[in-house]
């Protein structure tokens, strides 16, 4: 652009020493000139044509802001603008951020699956030694569960009435169980989580997941208002009543030293003692409670004594 300037000013010098001072600028500019191509041999004619100083400095000016246009519009509407150092890098970043996501979720499901048929290997094959401890590493829960629960939580008396019979870990020694329910939780065994097998108590959205460091042991599922509730396992009904945190809720002892809660729901069908099958309608889901902002299910799931999170063993949807 600097040799242009210079070149124009070259241009209008020359005009100035050579044509009349008394003229104007745009006068001189306007002086007709000829500009003839001679066969250098013969010394013919071979092209001539009229030109002036104005229609020269149009047609350069032009000839430059054309050529800026075309190279502009080449580098945003074709592939070119690749080619350019630092021009496209936030698009290319976001592709290279998404297709880096989809190899997380594509590892993460193969490594799901290798661990999946190599338990499954193993149980058909009776090689169960050590299983336990590899399936509580992979729920993400250590040996010690004071190691797993933060030392700050925040308790209430009326929310504690749950929780401490959840931290015993079993309940087949409870008086006011009946047949059914002691028949239920006589068989016992120590199978390791990972094992078990929990029907979704609600198919819908997860909103709020498994976070420990904010005391939400549990998992939120929305879904439509009046839905049923449905028992996560074959249990007994340990706790049904209300609390003014979790509002109407309900927890169910299984086989294996597993419990599950159910919280914020608007009808409990199940009271304490009941026996209740797998998929068994247990509650309506509601917002009671003043934890909640709208007809959702708070569903815990316990192992132990401990925390675990649901969606590392239920599908929801």
């Amino acid at each position: 652009m600097q040799k242009f300037i210079v070149f124009i000013r070259q241009f209008l010098d020359f005009f100035r020493r050579h044509g009349d001072s008394d003229r104007k600028l745009m006068e001189k500019l306007q002086d007709k000139y000829r500009l003839v191509v001679i066969n250098d041999d013969t010394f013919e004619e071979v092209t001539s044509m009229k030109l002036t100083p104005l229609s020269v400095y149009i047609a350069v000016s032009s000839l430059i802001v054309g050529t800026a246009i075309l190279v502009v519009m080449l580098i945003v509407w074709t592939p070119v603008k690749r080619y350019i150092p630092g021009y496209g890098d936030f698009q290319r970043d976001s592709e290279i951020a998404l297709l880096t996501s989809k190899v997380r979720d594509l590892e993460a499901e193969v490594e799901a699956t290798r661990t999946y048929t190599e338990s499954f290997r193993k149980l058909l094959t009776g090689d169960i030694s050590g299983l336990a401890k590899e399936d509580s590493e992979k729920i993400g829960q250590p040996d010690n569960p004071a190691d797993t629960l933060p030392s700050d939580v925040d308790r209430i008396p009326e929310d504690e009435k749950m929780r401490i019979e959840v931290e015993k870990g079993t309940f087949t020694s409870d008086p006011g169980s009946t047949g059914a329910a002691r028949e239920i939780l006589a068989g016992t065994r120590d199978i390791p989580l990972e094992h078990q097998f929990f029907i979704p108590p609600v198919s819908g959205d997860m909103t709020a997941g498994f976070d420990l460091g904010k005391s939400h042991f549990g998992t939120d599922i929305a879904a439509p208002k009046n839905t049923a509730i449905k028992s996560a396992a074959d249990g007994v009904v340990i706790y049904a009543g209300y609390t003014m945190e979790s509002g109407y809720s309900i927890a169910i002892q299984h086989p294996n030293n597993v419990v599950t809660m159910y919280k914020h729901n608007s009808v409990l069908l199940r009271q304490t003692g009941a026996a209740v099958k797998a998929g068994e309608a247990i509650a309506i889901i509601g917002n009671s409670g003043e934890n909640t902002s709208g007809p959702h299910l708070h569903f815990e799931l316990w192992y132990k004594g401990r925390p675990v999170n649901p969606a590392a063993l239920i599908n929801f949807r």
